[in-house]
């Protein structure tokens, strides 16, 4: 079985690629004994979630100028 520190990159890895299907069994197994590996599975998709709400938003609003005067 893979230690914390494997599954947790794991997790972090699966934001940016998609994982084989042996590391998706390795993660899916640790994680139903391991609620460190969970919670942090959790956190990493909020967080990603977060990012996207707020690059969406920023994308909807319209460019504002600063107001220069004094």
């Amino acid at each position: 079985m893979k230690k914390c520190r494997d599954i947790t990159r794991l997790l972090s890895e699966a934001q940016e690629r998609e994982l084989t299907p042996s590391e998706r069994i390795s993660v899916k197994l640790h994680t139903l004994i391991c609620s460190g590996c969970r919670n942090f599975g959790s956190q990493v998709d909020i967080l990603r979630g977060i990012s996207r709400a707020y690059v969406r938003g920023a994308a909807d609003e319209p460019q504002r100028e600063e107001d220069s005067g004094g």
